[in-house]
């Protein structure tokens, strides 16, 4: 791996949902991110896939410290943010910012087009935290529109007045404002037709090729994932049950749960397709409100064991895997 830009390192993260019973009961707690490691390297992409309600956004919101973490480290060029000040941690997010889901939602309605991609600088440069003139400032807006594809010439528009696509592309633009190191981004083509989903997926690559910035990609659509990444992370119920580079992944899957999402991935060819044979997981995602002594895939697993109840499998890189190829399950694990 290259320089690391980020180091997440058994975080956790856990909300509090109340108590059993009326008083002075037992506390109860929803386990969304449950002890999970990955890095990322410069200009890298690691994508992020899962169920939903597995915790991919939960990830995103307490890497950028939005959720405070229960517990582990987050390291942005080696500078832990769970233990920074409130300023420190505004300046650092400079070099980290985030692409939110719905390109709707996620821009202020009452803001035009310019306000929404400078506001970022405007903020920093009332902090002291940012040198930059009005003039340079709109000069930059202009050239950030320019290069998301959209006209500067639609700069004193609305967001009603824009596509999802165009939407979408405005909070591209308004996240490099800062020229951030990193983007944490939240399924950002998820709520986009699929033919825009490929033009934003072609933007991310062409930025990031172009200012070296490296992504943590979140995404339910395995395609979308392929597409994007050079690293891959599978995420089942708060937990990364493996992860290795893309073709590694998708050509020799290792984990059961891994194996069960990439065969339903439809294949244009009705040949091959016919003759596949699809994993059925049988049971339902158990609800994350209780932490599991043994694998948290076991009352979903079609290859369970008794060790698998009894305790939790070790993060390895099997024999013969390739380099990175790492997955958590007895069935490659020598310690049983």
């Amino acid at each position: 791996m290259s320089e690391k830009i980020l180091e997440v390192k058994n975080l956790q993260m856990h909300f509090f949902e109340g108590r059993e019973g009326i008083v002075g009961g037992k506390k109860k707690y929803i386990y969304a991110i449950d002890g999970i490691d990955f890095e990322i390297g410069k200009g890298e992409t690691l994508g992020l896939v899962g169920e939903s309600g597995c915790g991919k956004s939960t990830v995103v919101r307490t890497v950028a410290q939005l959720y405070k973490p229960t517990g582990g480290t987050v390291l942005l060029d080696g500078k832990d943010l769970t233990k920074m000040t409130k300023a420190e941690m505004i300046a650092a997010r400079k070099d980290m910012q985030l692409v939110f889901q719905d390109p709707y939602s996620s821009l202020d309605p009452r803001l035009t087009t310019m306000e929404i991609i400078a506001e970022p600088m405007r903020i920093y440069k009332k902090r002291g935290l940012l040198a930059m003139s009005e003039a340079e400032i709109q000069s930059r807006v202009e050239h950030l529109m320019e290069l998301v594809g959209l006209s500067r010439f639609f700069k004193n528009r609305f967001p009603h007045e824009f596509s999802g696509g165009q939407r979408q592309r405005i909070g591209i633009a308004r996240a490099l404002a800062l020229k951030p190191r990193l983007i944490l981004a939240d399924e950002p083509v998820s709520a986009l037709d699929v033919s825009i989903q490929a033009q934003v997926l072609n933007l991310f690559n062409d930025i990031q090729k172009e200012m070296g910035l490296s992504y943590l990609f979140i995404a339910h659509d395995l395609a979308v994932i392929k597409y994007i990444s050079d690293r891959i992370a599978v995420m089942y119920l708060g937990k990364i049950v493996e992860e290795g580079g893309y073709k590694d992944l998708y050509d020799k899957p290792l984990h059961p749960y891994t194996k069960a999402l990439l065969s339903a991935v439809p294949i244009p060819d009705p040949n091959v397709e016919r003759q596949r044979q699809r994993i059925i997981l049988s049971g339902d995602v158990p609800s994350p409100d209780t932490q599991r002594p043994g694998c948290y895939f076991y009352d979903r697993c079609p290859n369970r064991m008794e060790c698998c109840k009894m305790k939790q499998p070790k993060f390895v890189q099997p024999a013969g895997a390739a380099e990175g190829h790492k997955v958590a399950c007895f069935l490659f694990n020598n310690e049983i």
